[in-house]
């Protein structure tokens, strides 16, 4: 599993109070020419006065290198607002290079960012046909996440994503992808269960009580998930073998090993990734990057509903000893894990590892006949 800079930090900044905004050590000095280039902007709506001095300059270099997001208008970000240019991602754009900036983001990861955000080849097209969602089908922007049940960063992002639905109201609908990872030895059996659940109407009251019990997804604890929502448990625990629910699971793998998937969880806005090893709040930027896509739609950003509050992931409680110990043990662990063919024994991928997924990682082709035998899991 990938581990998404922003969310390690976020929970890491928990057990330090205290640190730093800042960093980074003093500028070198411009050359006369570099500082020619780099002079300091003042762009129409653009407010610089939070960045330092050597902050003011890298953002006056980039958004005068960067060409507009829009084709028909082939001038720099810069040159885009100073002449009012007709591309309404000029200014969007350019604040979330701002944001990025400020935060200390280095500029060839900026550049990346921007890219996979408006360069036209970025754009995949995306098949959710018969994959559970939430929102109305024919909402004007559908976000596509692919994850796990055993993942904790994928835990971290229900509340994120449940709130942008809530916050858009109308205009958003998240689908789900199923990507269970071999470092989870009990991703794939949670994926059959919940996907065993949508068959029989419900999914996400599956999904919440998966990510719930996240920790506890042993056999039995998959069919007491099922008694618990009332479900037909004979008929779930066939779908929960079937080959329908192999062949569903090996397709959203396969859809997102098209995209070079490397960890989950991996969010698509409208065909483009959404670069969750980069962005400064998850929640506060997918807002914008909604707002915008509606905006270059033609369409308004719905207003936030009465009452609305965001995430309630905002503000987690603080880490104990062993949150930190499974974090720090997760950053540590980079090597693939899993082999071809079968999903791994047990005792060879512990929960919580974070292994980075393979192509191996697709299940065989015997699948787990009963969710009740903890050794056909």
């Amino acid at each position: 599993m990938r581990i998404h800079a922003f969310l390690v930090l976020w929970l890491a900044a928990l057990a330090c109070a205290g640190c730093p905004a800042e960093g980074g050590g003093p500028a070198t000095k411009p050359s006369a020419e570099a500082a020619a280039s780099a002079k300091p902007l003042n762009l129409p709506g653009v407010d610089t006065n939070a960045l330092s001095p050597r902050e003011r300059r890298e953002f006056s270099a980039q958004v005068r290198e960067l060409l507009a997001p829009c084709p028909e208008v082939p001038v720099s970000l810069a040159q885009c607002l100073e002449e009012k240019r007709s591309c309404a991602a000029c200014k969007p754009a350019t604040d979330m290079l701002l944001r990025m900036v400020r935060k200390g983001v280095p500029k060839k990861d900026r550049e990346e960012a921007y890219k996979k955000r408006f360069d036209a080849k970025t754009k995949k097209n995306l098949d959710v046909a018969g994959s559970p969602s939430k929102g109305p089908e024919d909402a004007a922007i559908t976000i596509v996440e692919w994850a796990d049940f055993e993942c904790p960063f994928c835990k971290l992002m229900v509340p994120i994503l449940d709130s942008v639905v809530e916050r858009f109201p109308g205009q958003v609908r998240v689908v789900y992808k199923f990507y269970p990872l071999s470092s989870h030895k009990n991703g794939e059996p949670a994926a059959r269960a919940a996907i065993a659940a949508m068959n029989q109407g419900k999914f996400w009251e599956a999904h919440g009580k998966l990510f719930d019990a996240q920790g506890k997804l042993e056999a039995a604890d998959l069919q007491k998930i099922a008694k618990d929502l009332e479900l037909d448990v004979k008929k779930w625990q066939e779908d929960f073998g079937s080959d329908e629910t192999s062949s569903r699971i090996k397709k959203d793998r396969e859809l997102g090993d098209s995209v070079d998937l490397e960890g989950t969880p991996l969010i698509y806005i409208e065909g483009r990734e959404f670069p969750l090893d980069q962005v400064v709040d998850p929640f506060v930027d997918l807002e914008s990057w909604i707002s915008l896509d509606l905006e270059m739609k033609g369409l308004k950003p719905a207003a936030a509903p009465a009452g609305f509050t965001g995430p309630k992931v905002s503000q987690p409680a603080p880490l104990s000893s062993a949150d930190m110990e499974e974090i720090l043990k997760q950053l540590a662990s980079a090597a693939p894990s899993g082999s071809a063919g079968a999903p791994p024994a047990p005792s060879a991928a512990p929960s919580g590892s974070a292994g980075r997924p393979s192509p191996s990682s697709a299940p065989s082709g015997k699948p787990p006949t009963s969710p009740t035998d903890p050794q056909k899991l």
